[in-house]
């Protein structure tokens, strides 16, 4: 399963852990604002903003795990087994396929508010993009610098929910991932006060004690409230490299290795890839399962008037500092 987070220091950094048994052959892809986006129901977009993420691409078309565009809004699909639920085309809605919903959003929003307007007309639809390739249910993230939202269709209707936190992981449903921070109100950074009973003298005897009661499994409701805890807390010089090196900290809070969850048939659930974006600049960070290296991405590096999709495999080979 998957983990996305936002942080925010002087900029807006947003991203997620990508977590599966084996990887499509992802690229980080920059999508020029005139490259031309054919929608199954909503006819051809020719012209939207530029955006940046990583992607499988089949038959020249971006199938975007997340993206950011060059407004600043960054958007984010995790998987949401057994409670996606697409519906059939209805007339008088903006019909858009599960895939084709990350360019939707990005293309045109240049805010969740604008977002938000736009989800009021949206209904997705149950149609995949290839017999070869089915839909994946679903469910979103988005997120600017003053605000972030998940978005889950499920059997009752498209339903949108604040997201105070800034993360979001998988199942259950997001009010419920939410709520279950209730649980978790008596952690702090702090060393917490003895308060077991009167007369009972209980020692401090480690560092970390507030955070007692953590989960640490990797189950997702678990890694909710891990990567909240520790977003929340965290702290950081808000220049570049600080920033991105305490968000890359706070995802591998759940970072999954090879082994610890078993899948049968010899598959195991792993982190293939880390993402981070500077959702300000443009810039895509990543690193990989088997190279812990950072690579970088510009997007504004990039012709963003053209209209061919760039692309770059991502580096996924340990490369060692060789000192001496």
């Amino acid at each position: 399963m998957c983990t996305a987070a936002t942080y925010m220091t002087k900029d807006l950094y947003f991203g997620r852990t990508f977590d599966y048994e084996f990887s499509y052959g992802e690229e980080a892809v920059v999508t020029p604002g005139n490259y031309e986006f054919a929608f199954r129901k909503m006819g051809v977009m020719k012209t939207h903003f530029a955006m940046i993420g990583i992607a499988f691409v089949a038959g020249d078309y971006p199938l975007y795990y997340e993206a950011v565009n060059e407004k600043g809004l960054g958007m984010a699909g995790l998987n949401f087994e057994g409670n996606a639920d697409y519906k059939e085309e209805t007339e008088g809605k903006d019909n858009i396929a599960p895939f084709e919903f990350i360019p939707w959003i990005l293309g045109q929003c240049e805010t969740v508010a604008a977002a938000r307007m736009l989800l009021e007309k949206i209904n997705l639809v149950d149609i995949p993009f290839s017999e070869q390739l089915p839909l994946s249910p679903l469910h979103w993230m988005i997120s600017d610098k003053e605000e972030t939202i998940v978005v889950e269709s499920v059997k009752d209707g498209l339903i949108v929910y604040d997201d105070p936190v800034g993360v979001m992981t998988n199942n259950p449903t997001f009010d419920k991932q939410l709520f279950s921070l209730n649980n978790f109100r008596h952690l702090q950074a702090a060393t917490p006060q003895n308060t077991f009973a009167p007369g009972v003298g209980l020692d401090a005897y480690s560092r970390g004690m507030g955070g007692m009661g953590l989960p640490g499994d990797l189950s997702s409701q678990s890694r909710f409230v891990r990567v909240a805890f520790t977003k929340m807390h965290s702290l950081s010089a808000d220049d570049e490299m600080s920033s991105v090196s305490q968000f890359f900290h706070i995802l591998e809070s759940v970072a999954q290795s090879r082994g610890l969850c078993d899948l049968g048939n010899g598959k195991y659930e792993i982190t293939i890839y880390t993402s981070c974006y500077n959702t300000a600049k443009g810039i895509l960070y990543y690193n990989c399962y088997d190279n812990h290296q950072i690579s970088k991405v510009d997007m504004h590096k990039e012709d963003l008037n053209g209209s061919r999709l760039v692309r770059y495999p991502l580096i996924t080979q340990e490369q060692i500092r060789e000192i001496n």
